[in-house]
């Protein structure tokens, strides 16, 4: 590193004499309306405060790197399967050398030089530690404490901030600037628990008839384990495997800590063949490990029992991410109160070894993530594609948006304050597979499953024929000017999501929402993953050109239900896809047999 710095220094030098930053016109890169609706300015942020500022540099190869995806992620094409090596990867993820000059030029003439600069793997990220006071002066700002009104969370924002001309098309944005969004895992108790659905009544100790017409406990009607799970999604007799180099990755985020006691201790109740082992623990940006049963994380419990229960003895990554921290205002050293999703792809793209599937149960309101970001960050979701990785996100738990009876809580934050229908990101991206909700057998659509239309993202090719077809059967006019029908449509599948047994703390209790639903799939699909490569095949990769093309022939259609929410009823279940459940559950035996039969 100490060459590489040495010979940066006198390119750089060169380069000051090249790059017009003295007297350049600062114009404004990225401005929102104000804060949004819950956040408040509370002081002017203290300028020896330390921010830990992102600067996403452009990726001019990624229209390539998309087409390849698309391509490998087709099983009809020729290349079906062909993923990219990180190297290959990264090379369509750099930025041009131009881009890396000018910045590193407007940098330096902050006082900032190569050793107090962090570079992602690709050098599409460039991450420095400033105090407020010298962002200010580069960004051409002001930032403040703005505190969140119902929770007391306080972060350092601005509302606006401004860059040289000649930097605006070298850089696609920078954070923490006007991003508020609060990346809460999905978990629909915390909203829903008056409109939950009743549990159907079975007889004790009786078998129903599951949706492969194989008998599943009556039991499963009212508690969702481990077993109910491999019944009802036709799963009963498939053996995993500990040895083939297949693995399950869970994120963590917002302090969110999987205890490994209360995992032994449903291990013990629900898979007694799993007692004992455990699972590999990555930290990433600080990212802790607290054992304690007082901060026991029911998303992070729920997330790793489930999805490493259903899989074992498949091993399981769990990784642990830090990530906005409440500010201190006599805080002295130098932490970090960005957004958890960029440090997490970061260092997972920086790695050789990815787990084959990685399910995720956060997100927010699309709408409150700034657009650039979320591009961005969806592309990097489409880099781990394009390395073979499959990505689930839990769909959200408010239906269409905000609450079912109250309008107002479905509000643009555009300036014009109207009512629309609230889209989540990241399950809005186009690159990942969103998972919605499912109760009862048989299977209808839980109330609060996340479903919708991007505001962000078009429609990909792949959905267009489902997608039309859903919008064709829509009565004229309905929720015209609430949703965006030309946009990125989700759900892509569904599971069940409520009456989940899970241990925290040391007891017992129900889990309930999306978040549920997305360890659940994810981990059948990494059964799926592992029964291609004891095949000698490549695992699936990005699902959905699969999912629209053939394997929606493989799940269970969801036709009952709706996702009420923003005051209204929501969207409809239906036959085939639609926007609450997707294209619906999965029925093992049958996706299996389609994924063995395919290259």
């Amino acid at each position: 590193m100490k060459l590489i710095t040495l010979l940066l220094f006198p390119f750089t030098a060169t380069l000051a004499s090249t790059v017009p930053f003295k007297g350049c016109h600062q114009k404004v890169k990225e401005s929102i309306h104000g804060p949004l609706s819950g956040w408040y300015k509370h002081a002017p942020a203290p300028k020896h405060y330390m921010l830990e500022l992102k600067i996403a540099l452009p990726q001019p190869k990624f229209p390539e790197l998309e087409q390849h995806l698309w391509e490998i992620s087709d099983p009809s094409h020729a290349r079906y399967g062909a993923y990219l090596s990180k190297q290959e990867t990264e090379a369509l993820m750099t930025p041009h050398p131009e881009t890396l000059d000018v910045v590193s030029e407007w940098l330096a003439l902050h006082g900032l030089m190569e050793e107090d600069v962090i570079r992602s793997s690709a050098r599409d990220w460039v991450t420095i530690r400033v105090p407020v006071g010298l962002a200010e002066e580069m960004l051409d700002t002001t930032y403040h404490v703005y505190k969140h009104a119902e929770t007391g969370e306080s972060i350092v924002r601005t509302t606006s901030y401004s860059l040289p001309d000649i930097l605006h098309h070298h850089v696609d944005f920078i954070q923490p600037t006007t991003m508020f969004a609060r990346f809460k895992a999905f978990k629909s108790t915390l909203h829903w628990t008056n409109q939950a659905q009743p549990a159907v009544s079975s007889p004790a100790g009786g078998t129903i008839t599951g949706p492969a017409g194989n008998p599943v406990d009556a039991s499963c009607n009212h508690t969702i384990t481990l077993s109910c799970l491999r019944q009802l999604y036709n799963a009963e007799n498939y053996k995993t495997t500990a040895t083939n180099c297949n693995k399950l990755g869970i994120t963590g985020y917002l302090d969110q800590y999987a205890n490994n006691k209360d995992l032994q201790q449903f291990y013990q109740a629900q898979n007694p063949s799993a007692y004992g082992s455990n699972y590999t623990l990555v930290s990433i940006n600080g990212g802790k490990n607290n054992q304690s049963y007082a901060v026991a994380g029911g998303e992070a419990n729920l997330d790793t029992q489930f999805g490493f229960g259903l899989v074992w003895p498949t091993p399981g990554t769990f990784y642990t991410t830090g990530g906005e921290p409440p500010f201190t205002p006599d805080l002295v050293t130098p932490i970090n109160d960005n957004e958890p999703y960029t440090y997490w792809l970061d260092h997972v793209l920086s790695q050789d070894d990815i787990p084959q599937t990685i399910s995720t149960s956060y997100g927010d309101d699309e709408q409150t993530v700034p657009y650039t970001y979320a591009i961005r960050v969806c592309a990097g979701m489409a880099a781990l594609g394009a390395r073979g990785v499959s990505l689930l996100f839990s769909s959200g738990d408010h239906g269409v948006g905000g609450n079912y009876s109250e309008p107002a809580t479905c509000t643009s934050n555009d300036g014009h304050n109207v009512t629309t229908f609230l889209p989540i990101f990241p399950a809005s991206c186009p690159y990942v597979t969103a998972v919605g909700g499912t109760v009862n057998i048989p299977e209808t659509a839980a109330i609060f499953s996340g479903g919708g239309f991007s505001n962000y993202f078009a429609r990909p090719a792949y959905q267009e024929a489902a997608v039309s077809a859903y919008l064709a059967m829509l009565t004229p006019g309905t929720f015209e000017g609430l949703y965006n029908p030309t946009g990125r449509a989700f759900p892509d599948v569904a599971a069940q999501s409520e009456y989940f047994s899970i241990i925290r703390g040391g007891q017992e209790g129900p889990a309930y929402g999306t978040s549920c639903a997305a360890p659940a799939f994810a981990a059948f699909v990494s059964m799926l993953n592992d029964a291609r490569i004891n095949a000698r095949k490549t695992p699936l990769g990005f699902l959905n050109p699969l999912l629209y093309s053939t394997g929606y022939n493989a799940l269970n259609d969801i036709t009952d239900g709706n996702n009420p929410g923003c005051g209204t009823l929501g969207f409809n279940a239906t036959v085939g896809w639609d926007p609450v459940t997707g294209y619906g559950t999965p029925n093992f035996e049958k996706l299996k047999d389609l994924v063995l039969a395919m290259p």
